[in-house]
């Protein structure tokens, strides 16, 4: 009898194990469908999320100021956004067009012409000779250099022409992100209400708070690290504009990346101040150096008045997010991945310090009780 009960016991947990190893499985075959479906989406969702997050609070003050239409608040924001992320991608794209373009024409036409490098250049400390070196071998044998240097060439014609891919990428990108930033910011109450209720059945108690954490993050990082990046590469640039350096909408939107990545602007501005002295007099060139000096270091006075109070990211989750970022989503991921690594410091620091809390408040009654029965 009671191997019958067994084997019958026996069935039915074999039966449940089965149907339910064929439940979960069917579940994790529609959430891999699902997945697939809306990974094309993932990105400027997110990002949309991000912005609308951050631009919230100027969303409410011009919508004030426009009698409360909400909507039309958030579309004129979205496509001021629009202008300023975009025209500097595609100042920097077409200008590296245009130099490509360029030079393959005076190539085939065999018009090109380099100036001989000045002996300015070959005292530059370290690196003056071998840079002299090359200088005057493109200068004097552009065939034979192009010869010696084709592999480089070739590495660094397919990197531009990688850069301009991921450029146009990202232009789209962006647009599509503020489209639905801008849908988010017009409904925002009933986007903050379901996103509270989520966080609520996902987190518990503390979800409705943690949800007001991650949007105080979003803005810090933004303004504290996006905000600040710009605005460098803004000082930075005018200076290369206005004293002639080549290339300088490529390099202004290098300092741009670096300033997200929390790298100093003086690893760009060095080499340039080296260039700028060989080819100019040394009045125009000091007037340079000291420009572009205060202005790759204004982030040290910049990120203490932009940089939400209360809200401190160290340098290598900024550093982490940004680079892991653009190397798993391009251009855009340089903004996402250090906003997202940002908002999981944040949130682990809090569970961390909630954790403390809920240890240390069930012995405190403890330690009452031990000093009771020690006074007496």
């Amino acid at each position: 009898m009671d191997k019958q009960i067994e084997k019958h016991q026996s069935s039915i947990f074999i039966n449940n194990m089965v149907e339910s190893a064929i439940r979960i499985g069917l579940l994790l075959v529609l959430l891999i469908w699902t997945y697939d479906i809306v990974k094309p989406f993932i990105i400027p969702v997110l990002w949309g999320a991000i912005i609308a997050v951050a631009l919230m609070p100027l969303t409410l003050k011009l919508a004030n100021a426009l009698n409360g239409k909400r909507g039309l608040a958030a579309t004129l924001l979205a496509l001021l956004g629009v202008a300023l992320l975009v025209i500097p991608l595609v100042m920097v794209s077409g200008s590296v067009y245009d130099g490509i373009a360029g030079l393959t024409e005076a190539l085939q036409e065999g018009s090109v012409k380099i100036p001989g490098p000045t002996q300015r250049v070959a005292e530059l400390p370290l690196i003056g000779e071998p840079l002299y070196d090359v200088w005057a071998l493109f200068a004097s044998n552009m065939e034979a250099a192009v010869t010696r240097y084709s592999e480089e060439i070739k590495v660094f014609v397919a990197a531009v022409a990688g850069f301009l891919g991921s450029s146009l990428a990202t232009i789209v990108m962006f647009i599509i992100s503020l489209l639905i930033a801008a849908g988010f910011m017009a409904h925002a109450e009933s986007m903050s209400k379901a996103v509270q209720t989520v966080s609520v059945r996902v987190v518990g108690k503390h979800g409705e708070e943690w949800a007001k954490l991650t949007a105080a993050t979003v803005r810090s990082v933004l303004l504290g690290v996006v905000g600040v990046a710009f605005i460098q590469s803004l000082l930075v640039g005018s200076a290369f504009f206005v004293f002639g350096v080549p290339a300088a909408p490529l390099l202004t939107f290098i300092v741009f990346v670096f300033g997200i990545a929390q790298l100093p602007a003086t690893l760009v501005v060095l080499p340039v101040i080296l260039y700028v002295f060989s080819v100019q007099d040394t009045t125009p060139a000091t007037i340079f150096t000291v420009w572009v000096l205060i202005a790759g270091l204004s982030d040290n006075f910049l990120k203490p008045l932009l940089m939400g109070r209360g809200v401190s990211i160290p340098m290598p989750v900024i550093l982490f997010g940004a680079i892991g970022g653009m190397i798993s989503a391009g251009i855009i991921g340089l903004f996402l991945g250090a906003v997202i690594l940002a908002i999981w410091y944040e949130l682990f620091t809090t569970w961390l310090k909630l954790d403390q809390e809920t240890v240390s408040e069930p012995a405190e009654p403890e330690l009452e009780q031990k000093a009771q029965s020690e006074n007496n």
